[in-house]
Parts: C-alpha cells; structure tokens; sequence
C-alpha cells in the first residue's frame, strides 16, 4: 500500500494534528508502508525526511504557529505520478487538503480524510461567530467528496452527523506508555523550576482563546488565593494570550513555553493534577498523555475530552467556564490524597489499553476498505 497524505500542519509545529501525523509517519516507517506527506514549510524546521514533500508558506494570521501553504501544482503533479499512491488522506480542509482533492478527482485515487479541529466552536473565541454558516457549509462540501472521514472521538461523530456528514468512523488516539509513564523523578523537576510547594499543578496546550484561558486564569487566582505557597503551576504551551496570562499570574507560576518528549512526560508524571478547561477539542491528546503519566485531569466536560476521562474514577469533568467548579475539584482531590492515588492507578491503567499499534492498524484496515471498493463494484 502507497499512502499520500496531505494536511496543512506537520512536524515541528506543536498541536494535536501535526503530533498525530507524526506518530501515523512513525509508524509507518517501523512498517515499511510506503507514504508521502505533503505540507507546508516551516522556518523553524532543521531537516527534511525525503518523503515529507514541503511546499513554501506564509503564517496564518489567527494562528501564527501554524503556516498557510502555497502549493505548487507543477511540483505536486509530478510527485503524485512518480510515487502512484494507491490512496490519498485529506487531514485538513485548507491549501493542502483541497490539493489532495483535487488530485485524488484528476487522477483517479481513492480519497479519505480526517476532522481533527472544531472550527467552528473556534469562532466563538475569536469573535467571529458569523462564519459559522458559511464555515459549515464549507466543512460539508469538502468532506462529502471522501470515501470516508475519520473523527478522534464519538462526540465528534456525534456532532458532525448532526450536521449532515456522512460516511463517518472513528479513528481515535493512542499513547506511547513507554515515554509517558509515571515513574519519573519528580525532584529533578522541583529543583529545574525552583519548587518548593508541597503540590504541582499543570496546565498543557495552546495559551490561546480557543483553550478558554479566560477561564484558566480565573481558576489559577482561586486555587491561588485558597491555597497560597502549598501550590505551584507549571503551564507547559505558548500562544498569543501566553504575555497577558503572564501578566495575570504571576508569584507561584512558571511558562516552561512548548515541551516535548521526556521534559513534557516528567511535568506530567511530577504534578498531583492536570487542569485542562479547554471546551473545543475534538480528542484532547494532552489529557491522555497526563493520564499516561498517572496523574488526575480536571477537565471540561465537553467535545473529546468527556470520552476519555471517567467522571470521579481518573480524573473530575466541569461544566465549561465554570471555574468555581474547576476549582472545588482541584480543592477536593489536593486535600484527599487516597482518592488522588486510586485516580492515579485508574488513570495509568486506562492509557495503557490505548494502544497506537492497534489504532493504526485499524485505521489501514479502512484504507483496505476503500482501495478495494471500485474493485468488488467491477466483480459484483
């Protein structure tokens, strides 16, 4: 099987996407599945695999992190022809997704993508809720040209057949429970950021609207006027809100700015509890990596999230924006240290049932699917 996979972020941007498509690519590399990927270019980027065929861009206004590509036609064509993919994988809707429409169309490959991002709920946070119809009707055009799409979760699934989406099927996520694990030393972490409250506190993402950091900072001041020097956060991420939240939060509150592997797994593994009240994840890689680590996550109960944590087994669920209920649940788990081992316990064993081997493998069984159809419509 030759794979073509075209999306609009990839490694070394950090988000949800870009880390899922890297882990696909990995994975397919061990398996010696053949597979292109094709994406924008990105200035901070060092070297290039030969198969990760980047196209030149420019940064997105709302999103700076992440780049807008400007395809080549000329070049792509050539690349499709010379590597004849036996299938093409959409995992956005943007430069790069409707270039892998088009070509699957011109050239006859069957065609799959991925929703990944709740666009929509985005708007809210940035104030633009009137494109929500145009942005709708868009999303609905583009995915109605594959043979199927793949959501991270059943909620997503949920949400979009309410829509009007068809051929829907859920392609989840997994964690690496060899790199995330809950064995780490948590005092080489004290002493690396200088922590000497008894508890720590985490929060890990984007430090951007759509993470609802309105309601993070509200519940950081709370913990922080009830608890004092016992607690210290570690906000692991960065983003355009990442000066104004330093600006709000300050004394017992550290930026590490992005992490990665082994740095991101020991804050993980040394915190008592993630907080995490972001409403729009449409999975929430994140919460699954910090129970990976064994550590509790209060979460929104909301989009992915609310698939993964188990309401009072690994973690708490909070009605979104609510900090005063965010807070009472960070309260409650800090002062009961015999609930926060049993979640620590639930919480590692969960993560170690989700297994990346298993969801991919799956995820190959649809593509076997897809490639096989115009074939048995000819014998049939």
């Amino acid at each position: 099987m030759k794979i073509a996979i075209f999306t609009d972020t990839f490694t070394p941007q950090v988000n949800g996407v870009a880390k899922t498509l890297e882990r696909f690519t990995q994975y397919l590399e061990h398996h010696n599945i053949e597979h292109y990927v094709f994406a924008p270019q990105n200035t901070a980027e060092d070297s290039l695999m030969a198969n990760v065929k980047k196209m030149k861009s420019i940064p997105l206004a709302l999103y700076p992190e992440c780049r807008l590509a400007i395809p080549n036609p000329v070049f792509l064509k050539r690349e499709l022809l010379q590597f004849q993919p036996d299938i093409i994988h959409v995992a956005t809707p943007f430069n790069m997704g409707l270039c892998g429409m088009y070509y699957a169309k011109k050239l006859n490959i069957p065609l799959v993508g991925s929703y990944h991002t709740d666009f929509d709920s985005y708007l809210h946070y940035y104030k633009m809720e009137f494109f929500s119809k145009m942005l709708w009707n868009y999303l609905i055009w583009f995915h109605s040209s594959l043979q199927k799409t793949f959501v991270p979760s059943y909620e997503t699934l949920k949400q979009l057949k309410r829509k009007g989406f068809r051929d829907l099927h859920i392609w989840s996520r997994g964690v690496d429970c060899t790199l995330y694990h809950p064995n780490y030393e948590a005092q080489a972490v004290r002493e690396k950021y200088s922590i000497k409250a008894q508890h720590i506190l985490s929060y890990v993402g984007r430090i951007a609207p759509e993470k609802d950091i309105e309601t993070l900072t509200h519940i950081i001041k709370q913990v922080n006027a009830k608890r004092k020097d016992s607690v210290h956060w570690l906000l692991v991420g960065d983003g355009p809100l990442a000066e104004e939240l330093k600006e709000a939060c300050k004394g017992n509150v550290t930026f590490t700015g992005y992490l990665k592997g082994e740095e991101l797994a020991q804050v993980y593994s040394s915190s008592d509890l993630m907080v995490f009240p972001s409403p729009t994840e449409t999975f929430g890689n994140v919460v699954l990596e910090s129970l990976a680590c064994g550590t509790p996550v209060v979460g929104a109960n909301a989009g992915g999230v609310k698939n993964i944590i188990a309401d009072g087994k690994t973690g708490f669920l909070c009605e979104p924006k609510q900090a005063d209920q965010f807070v009472a649940s960070v309260e409650s788990l800090l002062d009961d240290i015999e609930t926060r081992n049993h979640m620590r316990l639930y919480a590692r064993e969960y993560a170690l049932s989700q297994s990346w081997e298993q969801i991919f493998e799956n995820l190959l069984c649809h593509y076997e699917d897809v490639i096989r159809a115009p074939h048995e419509e000819l014998l049939a």
